[in-house]
C-alpha cells in the first residue's frame, strides 16, 4: 500500500530566498529591490535610476544568483524540523521552479542541510508535474505546498484530489502575496510551521477529504 505523499516547494517554503537575493543584488550589483510585493521587474532598479529593470535583466540575475549563492540560502523556521517529521509516516519530494540543470545544485544544497529527498525542476505552473508525481508515486492521499498562488489554481485544475496549502514562510512579502484560499484554489492558507504541520498531518493522516 502507497504512503501519503507531500509535494513541497523550496524558496520560501524551506528556504528563504528572496531576502538573500535582495542582500546580493545590493552587495553585488549595485541593485536595490523593494519588497513590497510588486512583480520582480517592477521591484528592481539600479541605484539612482528610476528606469525598471528589463525582464532578460532579472532572469540574467535570478540565474546567476542560483548559479552563485545557494549555500546562502537559510532554512525557513520549523521547516526542516517538519518535513522531518512528516519523512516518518509519508513520501516527501520536493518540486522547484528552476531549470533541470539546476536540480543537481538544488539537491546537494538540501542534502547538505540533511533533507534527502528527491527532487523535481519544473517551469511554468505546476500542476502537470504534480499530477505527473502523484500517479507514478500511486498516492491515494497528497498534500501539495507552494508560496506561489498561480501553482496552486494549476494544481487544483489539474490534480484536484491533491490538498492545497498556500505557505509563505517570508514575512517581508508573505502579507503581498495573493492568497490561492481566498481564491479558492487552496485548502489552506499557513505562513509558519509551528501552525502548517499540524494541518498537513492530520490532512495526511485523519479523515479529511479533498
Amino acid at each position: 500500500m502507497s504512503r501519503p505523499l507531500v509535494v513541497t516547494d523550496c524558496d520560501e517554503v524551506l528556504l528563504h530566498m528572496v531576502r538573500h537575493f535582495r542582500e546580493w543584488l545590493d552587495s553585488e550589483h549595485d541593485v536595490e529591490f523593494a519588497l513590497e510585493g510588486n512583480p520582480f521587474v517592477q521591484s528592481m532598479r539600479r541605484r539612482g535610476s528610476e528606469e525598471a529593470m528589463t525582464e532578460e535583466d532579472v532572469w540574467r540575475l535570478l540565474g546567476g544568483f542560483f548559479d552563485t549563492q545557494m549555500d546562502t540560502q537559510q532554512p525557513i523556521a520549523g521547516a526542516l524540523e517538519a518535513m522531518a517529521r512528516l519523512g516518518e509516516d509519508a513520501d516527501v519530494v520536493v518540486l522547484t521552479n528552476l531549470t533541470d540543470e539546476r536540480n543537481a545544485a538544488r539537491t546537494r544544497q538540501l542534502n547538505a542541510l540533511g533533507l534527502n529527498v528527491p527532487v523535481f525542476t519544473n517551469q511554468g505552473p505546476k500542476g502537470e508535474a504534480l499530477r505527473r508525481i502523484v500517479e507514478e508515486r500511486g498516492a491515494t492521499r497528497a498534500v501539495f505546498i507552494d508560496d506561489l498562488a498561480i501553482h496552486h489554481k494549476s494544481a487544483r485544475s489539474v490534480a484536484p484530489e491533491v490538498h492545497r496549502l498556500h505557505l509563505c514562510g517570508e514575512p517581508s512579502i508573505a502579507p503581498h502575496v495573493p492568497c490561492a484560499l481566498e481564491a479558492g484554489h487552496a485548502h489552506a492558507r499557513i505562513d509558519s510551521w509551528d501552525e502548517a504541520l499540524p494541518w498537513v498531518l492530520e490532512t495526511l493522516h485523519g479523515d479529511t477529504d479533498a
